[in-house]
């Protein structure tokens, strides 16, 4: 569900600034983890900086969001049909989101290196795309 924020400009700003750089250090350590071999935290890492990265859009719009599910909803919504982001884009953001739901729950799920090596780029790129919505 969708909520407008009723927050002033400055708490938002601060806000979106927030979450851009919980997405920058989630990217962080989702390529230290991959560099260590852990591939199952680094998907996982990956898609919260992308998730943070689209949290902080989103708000810009004016909107929050309380489930993961409506966050990817509203990528697709808000920004895809609008004509804003490439259909791309959310395809990938799908398959990063059940990604990491299926390393975090379901029994004997692995990624390997080359797998998450283009996740990585992927997410490299998304977070740079959200960054651009972020400064118009």
């Amino acid at each position: 569900m969708t909520e407008k924020s009723p927050i002033d400009k400055g708490h938002k700003a601060t806000l979106i600034s927030y979450w851009m750089e919980k997405a920058r250090e989630s990217m962080e350590t989702a390529r230290s983890e991959y560099n260590s071999g852990r591939y199952t935290p680094a998907v996982r890492n990956l898609y919260y900086g992308c998730f943070y990265a689209l949290t902080a859009v989103l708000l810009k719009e004016g909107h929050s969001f309380k489930k993961h599910t409506a966050v990817k909803a509203a990528l697709h919504k808000n920004l895809i049909r609008a004509g804003i982001v490439e259909p791309g884009w959310g395809k990938f953001y799908n398959k990063i989101f059940d990604s990491r739901h299926e390393g975090d729950y379901q029994p004997l799920r692995t990624f390997d290196a080359e797998e998450v090596e283009v996740f990585l780029d992927q997410g490299t790129g998304f977070i740079a795309l959200m960054e651009t919505l972020l400064s118009r």
